[in-house]
């Protein structure tokens, strides 16, 4: 599989970078991770948007355009001769001396690799798990789509190698916060609630595609500080992210919910799925 390494397409087992990368060294870079369908990126604008924000919170030059994005794109997509796809769109720091660094980074160090990915199927059902780990702050302002993982991978280590299953976070105040790799939805009396960016969650792109549907379909939102047992007192739980897109929630522990044949749930896979099929024959690369 060919990638894109800092202006060059090469073989994924041949793509290096530097030592001295901060990237690598302090965690200094941030990623993003969307889908193309028949080879239309999905929500790229608001990838895009958030990339640039991110790199600027980090004191990294904004080399880009969005031009400049989809062209490496379409390239990968020709080369490795894809239509559907995941891409992860990765930025670091770039390499620098030894030390903590202020100034502005110059020359950011970019990859970008695809995989094959099938176009949707069948809407799959995820068991959700509340956590012991608890969801750290934020290391800045807001949290970023960084390289700092380490609370997600002690998530998913409570949960194990499975995909039956999406841990929920809860603050150290015990707040609802966030899925392991998704943003969280719950349904109460026809009113949708998702926690609060005070909670210190990633203010996901789906999430906000939501926040947005909610608004064309006359639903009501309420964001906020949510505990525990609000949660599982909800008549229907869902949990997005820009890969595996809605995925209803069929129980927490002993507590059972509709999965995707919730009234509410269903509504937003539909808008979802109206949104992607409208697209499906648009090619923007």
């Amino acid at each position: 599989m060919l990638i894109y390494v800092n202006g060059s397409f090469v073989e994924a087992s041949e793509a290096k970078i530097s030592p001295y990368d901060h990237g690598y060294l302090y965690g200094l870079g941030v990623f993003e991770t969307f889908r193309i369908y028949n080879e239309h990126p999905f929500l790229l604008d608001d990838h895009y948007e958030r990339l640039m924000t991110a790199l600027s919170s980090l004191h990294i030059a904004r080399k880009m355009t969005k031009e400049d994005v989809k062209s490496i794109l379409k390239e990968l997509m020709v080369r490795n001769h894809l239509q559907n796809a995941y891409v992860r769109f990765n930025v670091s720091a770039g390499s620098g001396e030894i030390g903590l660094q202020t100034d502005m980074y110059e020359e950011p160090s970019v990859i970008v690799f695809i995989k094959p990915l099938s176009a949707p199927s069948d809407v799959v059902e995820k068991e959700g798990v509340i956590l012991r780990q608890t969801r750290n702050t934020p290391e800045g302002e807001f949290r970023l789509k960084s390289h700092h993982y380490l609370n997600n991978i002690l998530g998913k280590r409570e949960i194990g190698n499975t995909t039956s299953k999406e841990g929920i976070f809860l603050t150290k105040e015990g707040y609802v916060a966030e899925g392991i790799v998704s943003n969280l939805f719950f349904v109460k009396n026809d009113i949708l609630y998702t926690p609060s960016l005070q909670t210190g969650i990633l203010n996901g792109i789906t999430r906000a595609f939501i926040l947005a549907a909610a608004e064309t379909l006359g639903v009501k939102v309420r964001e906020g500080l949510f505990l525990q047992k609000e949660l599982l007192a909800a008549d229907e739980v869902f949990v997005t992210n820009s890969i595996q897109e809605i995925v209803p929630i069929w129980c927490i522990g002993e507590v059972h919910f509709p999965g995707k044949e919730g009234l509410i749930t269903t509504k937003f896979l539909r808008v979802y799925e109206t949104y992607r099929e409208k697209l499906w024959s648009r090619n923007e690369l």
